[in-house]
């Protein structure tokens, strides 16, 4: 856990006024459709922050934070996978070419994002939907 979770000083500090606008507005539309717990922890050498969303022990996705970037992950287990690979022509290309090209390991795939825009958020919301329905 951190000593201090950081305020949106903080925040916008280490992003920058045009990442933390894509960061807040991406973490406002998850909380529009999710009641959710977040929690704040350093993480380990290459991010300095991490902002998980969780309910219930289980991970709905992470943000990964250090300066002028945002790492936001979502991991798709079997069933998840099967989910997204049933309906991947809804997605854009370059969600197509991410899940693709990243490894699968025994518990899923590991997504790993680095918006620098709003352009993707329709298909993180699409993803974090098949990992858990909205309850907002």
């Amino acid at each position: 856990m951190l000593e201090k979770t950081p305020d949106l000083e903080d925040i916008k500090k280490l992003l920058g006024d045009s990442l933390f606008a894509v960061w807040t507005k991406l973490s406002n539309r998850i909380d529009e459709k999710y009641e959710i717990d977040c929690i704040w922890d350093k993480d380990l050498k290459e991010w300095p922050y991490e902002l998980k969303y969780s309910r219930g022990g289980k991970t709905l996705c992470t943000f990964y934070l250090k300066e002028q970037t945002i790492g936001f992950w979502i991991i798709l287990g079997k069933n998840e996978r099967m989910k997204f690979e049933n309906d991947r022509d809804a997605y854009s290309r370059e969600v197509q070419n991410i899940y693709d090209e990243t490894k699968t390991y025994h518990d899923g795939k590991w997504l790993m994002f680095e918006p620098t825009d709003d352009v993707m958020f329709d298909d993180f919301m699409k993803l974090l939907a098949i990992k858990r329905k909205p309850n907002r």
